[in-house]
C-alpha cells in the first residue's frame, strides 16, 4: 500500500504543508494529544460497541500507537523501527467526502498505514492525513506561540525531477531509482523474526518468573472457587493480571462464602461488572471491591434470568422451525445478561404476534443470531443468520427459507475448516517448537489456515520455544509474545 513508501509519505506532507511545516517548532505531548482529536474521535473504541472486531483492532492500535508517540518523545533516542497500525476509521463530518474507500454500511472504513516518522509533528500531520482529516488545526497550533519567521529567497522545496527517458539518453544515473527500489520492499516474515527475535527472547525470559505466578494464581483461585475458568477481555500485560488476581484473591479472603456463589462459573476481567449474556461473571478492572461483592451476593438471581433466558431462546427457536438462537461472543457486541434478555423478549413478543408458519423442526440443525444494528436479515460466512430485532416476520420466513441449503452448506465448511485448523495449529506448534501457538479472536478460521499451511513451508529457527499469535500486524508483545500478521509475507515482495 502506498503508506509503505517513503517518497511518497515526503510528498504527501509536503502537499498538505507546503509552507509552514519546513519552518515550523516542534509540538509538545499535550499539543500533539490535542491535534489528533480528530482522529481520536473517529477510532476510538467505544464507538466500536457493536463491532467487536473493529473495536478489537482499534484497541490494539492505540496501544502501539502509544508507545510510538511516548518513544519519539524520549530525550536521545537512538533508533525506531517502522510501526505498521490499522485503524477502523469512522465517518465523520472532516473525511465523509474523502478517504482511502468508501465507508462500509456501518459507516466506518479500514485504514492502513505504516509510521516512520521520528517528530511529534510529522507523526501527527502523517496519522490526519492517512485517516483524511483536516490538518488546519495543526497549523494554527504551531503558530499559536511563534509566528512564522520572514520569507526568504531558497532554493524550491523540491529537486527537479527529470523524466526517466532523460536518464536513459544521457547515461546519468537516476538518483530517485534506489528510493523506488527501497519504497517497493515490505516487512517480510523472516526479515522481521531477524530484527526481533532476540528481543522477544529477552522479554520472554524475564517474564518467565509472572507468568508461574500468574499460573499459580489462577490455579489457586480456581480451585478455591471452583471456578470453570477465568479469562481476560483485554490484552493486558501479566502484570497487570496478576494485580487482578491478588485483588480477587484478597476479596475471596474477606467473603469466601459469598464468592463461592460463583462456583462452576467463568470470571472475566473487563471493563464492567455484571454477568455476560452467555452467563460468565464479569469484573470490571476499574471497580472497587464493594462492587465485586454485591455482584456475587445477587449471583443466584442471575442464574434464575439466565434459566428464564433459555426457555426464552428455545421458545423463538419452536416458532421458527425448530432453528437454534445463539449468541456468539466473538462476533456480537458484549451485552449483559439483562440486555441480551430485553433483546429476546422483543424479537419474541413480535414473533408470537405474528405467528410465521413454519413446518416443525423443518431448520433443524441451523443457527441464527440477534442484531439491534441491522434492518435485514442476512446469512453470515460461518453459517448463521443474522436477524434484525426489529425485521419483518414475513420478510424473515422467506429470507431463511431461501437460504437455509446454502447455510447448512457454510455450517459444513465452517466444522471441516475448525478441524483443519486444529491440526495445523498443532503441526505448527510441534515443528517449530512453540511454547504456544494462538491466535487473536479477530482473525478467522480461514485466514488462521491460510497462515500455518504457509508458516509450515519455513525455516524459522527463532520461534523455537517462543509465544507465537496470529493477529493483522507485526509486534513484540511487553511480555515477550511475538505478533505476526496471518497474512505475513516472504521472499520478494509484491510489485
Amino acid at each position: 500500500m502506498f503508506c509503505h513508501l517513503r517518497p511518497v509519505r515526503r510528498l504527501c506532507l509536503e502537499k498538505v504543508s507546503p509552507r509552514w511545516f519546513f519552518c515550523s517548532r516542534a509540538l509538545s505531548g499535550a499539543e500533539a494529544v490535542n491535534a489528533l482529536r480528530p482522529f481520536y474521535f473517529a477510532v476510538h473504541p467505544d464507538f466500536f460497541g457493536q463491532h467487536p472486531r473493529e473495536r478489537e483492532v482499534n484497541e490494539t492500535s492505540l496501544q502501539r500507537l502509544s508507545v510510538y508517540l511516548e518513544t519519539i518523545q524520549k530525550p536521545g533516542f537512538q533508533s525506531l523501527k517502522p510501526t505498521q497500525l490499522t485503524f477502523y476509521v469512522r465517518e465523520t463530518g472532516q473525511n465523509a467526502s474523502h478517504g482511502q474507500g468508501p465507508f462500509s454500511a456501518f459507516g466506518f472504513r479500514a485504514v492502513k498505514f505504516t509510521l516512520h516518522t521520528r517528530d511529534l509533528l510529522s507523526t501527527v500531520l502523517y496519522i490526519l492525513n492517512s485517516c483524511s482529516l483536516s490538518i488546519e488545526h495543526v497549523q494554527s497550533l504551531n503558530s499559536s506561540v511563534h509566528p512564522p519567521p520572514p520569507k526568504e529567497k531558497r532554493a524550491p522545496d523540491r529537486p527537479i525531477k527529470w523524466d526517466k527517458s532523460y536518464y536513459a539518453f544521457t547515461g546519468f544515473k537516476d538518483p530517485g531509482e534506489g528510493l523506488e527500489q527501497v519504497s517497493k520492499r515490505e516487512t517480510t516474515l523472516s526479515s522481521w523474526l531477524d530484527n526481533n527475535g532476540k528481543h522477544a527472547t529477552k522479554k520472554l525470559e524475564n517474564s518467565l518468573p509472572l507468568r508461574k505466578e500468574l499460573d499459580r494464581l489462577k490455579g489457586e483461585l480456581s480451585h478455591q472457587l471452583q471456578l470453570s475458568d477465568i479469562r481476560w477481555q483485554r490484552s493486558w500485560g501479566l502484570a497487570h493480571r496478576c494485580s487482578q488476581l491478588h485483588s480477587l484473591g484478597r476479596l475471596a479472603q474477606q467473603n469466601l462464602e459469598t464468592l463461592k456463589n460463583a462456583k462452576g462459573c467463568t470470571i472475566i476481567f473487563t471493563d464492567r461488572s455484571g454477568i455476560s449474556a452467555v452467563g460468565h461473571v464479569m469484573l470490571g478492572t476499574m471497580d472497587v471491591h464493594h462492587h465485586w461483592t454485591k455482584l456475587f451476593e445477587r449471583l443466584p438471581s442471575y442464574f434464575d434470568l439466565q434459566r428464564r433466558l433459555m426457555l426464552l431462546e428455545d421458545q423463538i427457536g419452536c416458532l421458527l422451525g425448530g432453528i437454534q438462537v445463539v449468541y456468539i461472543e466473538e462476533l456480537q457486541p458484549v451485552l449483559t445478561l439483562e440486555e441480551y434478555y430485553s433483546l429476546l423478549d422483543v424479537f419474541y413478543n413480535r414473533l408470537s404476534k405474528t405467528r410465521i408458519p413454519f413446518h416443525p423442526r423443518s431448520l433443524s440443525g441451523l443457527q441464527m443470531i440477534l442484531s439491534s444494528d441491522r434492518y435485514a436479515p442476512s446469512l453470515h460466512e460461518l453459517g448463521h443468520f443474522n436477524v434484525p430485532t426489529l425485521c419483518d416476520p414475513a420478510s424473515l420466513q422467506r429470507f431463511i427459507l431461501s437460504r437455509a441449503p446454502q447455510a447448512r452448506e457454510n455450517l459444513k465448511r465452517k466444522d471441516e475448516l475448525k478441524v483443519i485448523e486444529n491440526e495445523l495449529i498443532q503441526a505448527s506448534t510441534k515443528k517449530f517448537s512453540l511454547e504456544k501457538f494462538y491466535k487473536e479472536p479477530s482473525v478467522s478460521s480461514k485466514q488462521m489456515v491460510d497462515c500455518c499451511k504457509r508458516l509450515l513451508g519455513q525455516s524459522l529457527p527463532y520461534l523455537q520455544g517462543m509465544h507465537l499469535c496470529v493477529s493483522h500486524f507485526y509486534s513484540v508483545m511487553q511480555d515477550g509474545d511475538l505478533c505476526i500478521p496471518w497474512n505475513w509475507k516472504d521472499g520478494e515482495a509484491v510489485k
